[in-house]
C-alpha cells in the first residue's frame, strides 16, 4: 500500500486530506491535526526567538555594545528566553511529536479528552499572542527568569502581560500533561502491557508527571508579582516586608523540572531512533523505561543547586549538591545504554540517526558540565558568567532540539506520507552540529575567565572568542532553515512514503502513510516486547531523492 490509495485502488481517506478548509482544522478534534497545528504554531515563536539569538550575537560581536542601547539588548535576551523556553521548547516536543504519536503508539483511535486536547492548542495561542502583544509594546527587561525585585519594579516594562500569557500558556501544558496520563493508563491496545510500551511512551508519561505537578507552582509565583506590581502588598518586596528569594525558590522548584520536560520527550525520541537504527533491541529496556521516572522524580528535589549564591544555608547547599549529582545518575543510565545498544549494532546513517547521535554527544557535555556547576565551588566562580549560558544551550539545544529535529525526520513519512531529500536533511544536521559547537563552546572558556552574562559590552580581550561564537550562530542558523525549506518541498514534490520507510517495529509504523482518520483500520493486538529486530526490510522508496 503506498498510503494514498484502497487496496481496490480508490483514493484513500487519511487525516489530510478527510475535510478541507480552515474550519475543519480549527475545530478538529484528530490529535494528528491538532499536532499540525501546533507545529505552525511553535515554529512560528521558534523563528521569532531565533531571530533575536541573531540580534543579540551581532551585538556581541563587538565589545563596545554600540549596536543597541543597554535598554534594548535586556529586552532582547529576555524575549528571546521567554519565548524559547516557554513557548518551543516546553512545548514542542510533548505538543508536536506527543500528540501526534501517542495514540498511534498505544493503538489507540485518539487521546481520552479530544476537546480538551483542542482547547489546549487554543490556550497556548492565546497565551502567545499576549506574550507577543507585549513585545510589540516595549517588551519585558527583567531576564526570563523574572527574578525580584526587577519584576516587582513598578514602573517596569510589560511583565504582567507576559505573566499572563504565560500562565494562559501553563493551562495548556497542565492539560496536554493530564490528557497523555490518562490515555496510557486507559487506551493502550489489548496485550500492550506496560513493559511493551515503547520508551517514547514512557518519556512521555514522566514529563506529563512533571507538567500536572509543577506548572502550578510558576503560576502562583507570577500571579503573586501580578499582585504585589498591582496591589503593592509585601511578598517579594523587603520594602514591604517581602522576601525577594523566595520568588527564587518558586521559580527555580518549577523551572529545574520543567528543563527534563524539555529533554525527556527527546530522550525518548533518541531511544526509538537508537534501537530503529542499530537493528537492535534497546539494551537494559526497564532501567531506560524507570530512569524517566527517577529523573522526573528528582527533578523536584534540586531546585536549590540554582540557589548557592543566593544566600541560602550551606548544609542546604550540601544537601542540594549531592541530590543534583544524583540526578545525573539516570541520564547517565540512559546515555550508558544507548551506547550499549549502539555496541555491534547494524548502524546505518539515516538523517535522524545523525541527530540521536548528535544528541549523545551534546547532551553528554552538557550533563557533565552540570555536574561541574553542582560542585559549590566551581558554581561560585562561574555563576552567572556564560559558562552557564554554554551548559544550558547544550542540554537544550544541543540535546532538546537534536531530539525533536530527529524526531520530526523520523516521523515526517508518517506524518506527511512524503519523503524529504536525503542529502540535504544529512547535510544540514552537519551543519547544525558544527555550528553549535562553534557557537556555544567558547561560551565555556568566555564564562572560566569571568565574563559575566547579559551584558551588551565586555573587555577588548574577549572578542575573539565572541566573534567566534557569533560566526557559529551565522552557520547554526542556517542549519535551522535548510530543513524548513525542504520540509515544505517535500509536501508538494517528496517522494510517497511507504508505510514503514525505516523498518521499524512501532505500532505507528503498522498503519498507513498518512495514517487513516480513525489510526488503524481494525484494532491492533500486541503479542511481543517492543524493539523486536530484526524487523521488516526497510522500504526501497527510502532512497529515492537526493
Amino acid at each position: 500500500m503506498t498510503g494514498t490509495t484502497n487496496p481496490d485502488g480508490s483514493p484513500r481517506t487519511h487525516y489530510l486530506n478527510a475535510a478541507y478548509g480552515l474550519k475543519s482544522w480549527l475545530l478538529t478534534r484528530d490529535h494528528k491535526r491538532i499536532a499540525l497545528l501546533y507545529l505552525v504554531s511553535i515554529s512560528v515563536f521558534f523563528a521569532l526567538g531565533g531571530l533575536m539569538a541573531v540580534l543579540i550575537r551581532m551585538e556581541l560581536a563587538t565589545p563596545e555594545g554600540d549596536l543597541f542601547q543597554p535598554d534594548i539588548y535586556n529586552r532582547l535576551f529576555t524575549m528571546h528566553g521567554v519565548l524559547m523556553i516557554f513557548f518551543f521548547l516546553i512545548p514542542g516536543i510533548p505538543a508536536v511529536l506527543g500528540n501526534f504519536l501517542i495514540p498511534l503508539m498505544i493503538g489507540a483511535r485518539d487521546l481520552a479528552f479530544p476537546r480538551i486536547n483542542l482547547l489546549s492548542w487554543y490556550l497556548y495561542s492565546i497565551g502567545g499572542l499576549f506574550t507577543l502583544w507585549a513585545l510589540l509594546h516595549g517588551g519585558v527587561d527583567t531576564g526570563w527568569t523574572f527574578y525580584t525585585p526587577l519584576s516587582t519594579n513598578y514602573v517596569n516594562t510589560s511583565v504582567i502581560t507576559v505573566g499572563v500569557g504565560i500562565f494562559i500558556a501553563g493551562f495548556s501544558s497542565i492539560l496536554t500533561g493530564l490528557n497523555f496520563v490518562v490515555t496510557i493508563h486507559r487506551m493502550r491496545a489489548p496485550g500492550l502491557t506496560w513493559f511493551r510500551l515503547p520508551l517514547f511512551v514512557w518519556s512521555a508519561y514522566a514529563t506529563s508527571l512533571i507538567q500536572i505537578l509543577g506548572t502550578p507552582v510558576i503560576a502562583i509565583a507570577i500571579l503573586l508579582v501580578a499582585a504585589e506590581r498591582t496591589l503593592h502588598i509585601g511578598v517579594f518586596d523587603p520594602k514591604l516586608g517581602g522576601d525577594p528569594v523566595l520568588f527564587q525558590h518558586l521559580f527555580w522548584f518549577y523551572s529545574h523540572p520543567a528543563v527534563y520536560i524539555m529533554i525527556l520527550p527527546s530522550m525518548g525520541v533518541v531511544s526509538e531512533l537508537v534501537a530503529t537504527f542499530s537493528r537492535k533491541p534497546i539494551f537494559g529496556y526497564k532501567f531506560v523505561a524507570f530512569a524517566s521516572i527517577g529523573i522526573a522524580v528528582l527533578g523536584f528535589l534540586v531546585w536549590g543547586h540554582h540557589m548557592f549564591v543566593s544566600g541560602q544555608s550551606i548544609y542546604a547547599g550540601v544537601i542540594f549538591s549531592v541530590l543534583s549529582m544524583l540526578v545525573a545518575v539516570p541520564s547517565a543510565i540512559k546515555v550508558f545504554n544507548w551506547t550499549a545498544t549502539l555496541y555491534k549494532g547494524s548502524i546505518s546513517w539515516d538523517t535522524p540517526m545523525l541527530y540521536a547521535l548528535g544528541f549523545i554527544g551534546l547532551f553528554t557535555i552538557g550533563g557533565l558540565t552540570g555536574v561541574m556547576l553542582a560542585t559549590l565551588g566551581i558554581d561560585a566562580h562561574v555563576h552567572d558568567t556564560y559558562f552557564i549560558i554554554a551548559h544550558f544551550h547544550y542540554i537544550m539545544v544541543g540535546g532538546a532540539i537534536m531530539g525533536y529535529l530527529g524526531g520530526l525526520h523520523f516521523w515526517w513519512p508518517k506524518i506527511t506520507g512524503r519523503m524529504y531529500p536525503l542529502f540535504w536533511s544529512k547535510l544540514s544536521a552537519i551543519v547544525i552540529f558544527i555550528g553549535f559547537n562553534v557557537t556555544f563552546f567558547p561560551q565555556f572558556i568566555l564564562g572560566y575567565l569571568g565574563m559575566p552574562r547579559r551584558y551588551h559590552s565586555y573587555p577588548p580581550e574577549f572578542q575573539v572568542l565572541n566573534v567566534m561564537s557569533s560566526a557559529g550562530a551565522t552557520v547554526l542558523g542556517l542549519g535551522y532553515l535548510m530543513p524548513l525549506v525542504y520540509f515544505i518541498w517535500s509536501m508538494r514534490y517528496g517522494p510517497k512514503a511507504p508505510s514503514n520507510p525505516w523498518g521499524a517495529t512501532g505500532l505507528e509504523w503498522q498503519t498507513t502513510s498518512p495514517p487513516p482518520v480513525e489510526n488503524f483500520l481494525t484494532q491492533p493486538i500486541v503479542t511481543g516486547p517492543p524493539y523486536t529486530y530484526p524487523a521488516p526490510k526497510r522500504a526501497p522508496e527510502v532512497t529515492v531523492g537526493v
